[in-house]
């Protein structure tokens, strides 16, 4: 999300200026590629990148490709076959291993629902949704583009096509909150890129020390937004965390009235203050979040469940799994620095499914291949 929310800044920006611009879509990939279907990159007229579809081994070819594009007021599809270290045609040594389809699709600011407009969409509400382009790789085929957002609930929003078949696609992605590419039965061989895209993660931290400094700075890399909630106005202030969304000087009590939990939300307790951090415990046992990482020794985590069950409160295993004391990888961290890159990969990894582990001990792919299959 965070890699569309920069597009839609650098676009509104562009737009101000008076620039025409490009958005380059991998819409789908065969074998192995850096990045995965629904990456995106914007391209400016004059040449400024938003955004990445590869490593950086395709965005020069690319960035011609998308100013042919602007240049024609068209939509393109352009194949690069990575597999091939002695591509001629694209004059490259990328050594992927795989075919990436990317799509280039001129945006015309005067066409209401254009593609830009349609990812803008997303920026209304946090609630999870699907963007649908339609691409064909015969030749000379045209190329429909990004057509369709759909979110539950919701009446779809369509661009330049309605065709049924996608919305009925969309609505699969969704459901399985699965980016999807499917072949479409009809005679132009068209097929759909049914991207999943869900809001940005939200990053509670309770605590506003030193050591949540770097926390900020690594999760606001990532595009996270922050929420710092302590009880000391002397340290809970927006010049000490610029980067957070919103900082609160709230009791413990107070602290979740000011926040929306969902799925995307993980909760930090790095108080200092065992307290604080306990009845802010207290609070977050009774609600849905999905993680809840407490910084401290195994002896003060120990200590908050016996605290907790003198109360009266027992937390089923379902529970338990939620919370992570002591908090993030062994990775050896001691400074405050390592310490919130060990807590930020653990996040990261839990939102993924992931354990951890070394990619070099990984007997699969890398990436888990985006589902493919045709429309029956």
């Amino acid at each position: 999300m965070k890699e569309i929310s920069e597009i839609l800044k650098a676009h509104s920006q562009a737009k101000a200026a008076g620039k025409k611009t490009a958005l380059a879509t991998v819409v789908k990939v065969e074998g192995s590629s850096y990045r995965q279907p629904g990456a995106r990159m914007l391209v400016t007229e004059d040449g400024l990148l938003t955004g990445a579809i590869s490593g950086g081994c395709l965005e020069g070819d690319a960035l011609r490709k998308a100013l042919l594009s602007i240049h024609q007021q068209q939509n393109k599809l352009i194949t690069y076959n990575t597999s091939n270290e002695d591509d001629s045609e694209v004059g490259l040594q990328l050594g992927c291993n795989g075919i990436v389809h990317i799509l280039f699709e001129y945006i015309d600011d005067e066409v209401v629902n254009n593609p830009i407009q349609l990812l803008q969409q997303l920026e209304l509400q946090r609630k999870d949704a699907v963007v649908a382009t339609v691409f064909s790789l015969k030749r000379q085929a045209t190329q429909a583009g990004t057509v369709l957002f759909y979110r539950e609930n919701e009446a779809p929003i369509y661009g330049n096509n309605t065709l049924s078949d996608i919305l009925e696609d969309a609505k699969e992605a969704l459901s399985t909150k699965t980016t999807l590419v499917k072949k479409l039965l009809d005679e132009h061989e068209n097929e759909v890129l049914a991207d999943y895209i869900n809001p940005p993660v939200s990053l509670i931290i309770v605590g506003a020390g030193n050591d949540v400094q770097p926390l900020v700075k690594m999760a606001s890399l990532l595009g996270w937004e922050i929420t710092i909630g302590e009880g000391r106005a002397t340290h809970a202030t927006k010049k000490r965390f610029p980067e957070a969304k919103q900082v609160l000087v709230v009791k413990p009590e107070q602290l979740l009235e000011n926040i929306i939990i969902d799925e995307q939300s993980y909760f930090v307790l790095i108080t200092h203050n065992y307290k604080y951090d306990l009845a802010v415990l207290k609070l977050l046992v009774n609600t849905n979040c999905n993680y809840i990482g407490i910084l401290g020794p195994k002896t003060k985590f120990n200590r908050m469940l016996d605290d907790l069950n003198n109360e009266g409160i027992q937390l089923t295993n379902e529970k338990l799994n939620n919370i992570y004391g002591p908090i993030g990888l062994d990775l050896g961290a001691e400074t405050s620095e390592e310490i919130a890159l060990s807590i930020v990969s653990e996040i990261k990894a839990v939102m993924s499914g992931k354990q951890g582990i070394s990619l070099k001990y990984k007997t699969e792919k890398i990436h888990s291949t985006t589902n493919t299959s045709c429309l029956i």
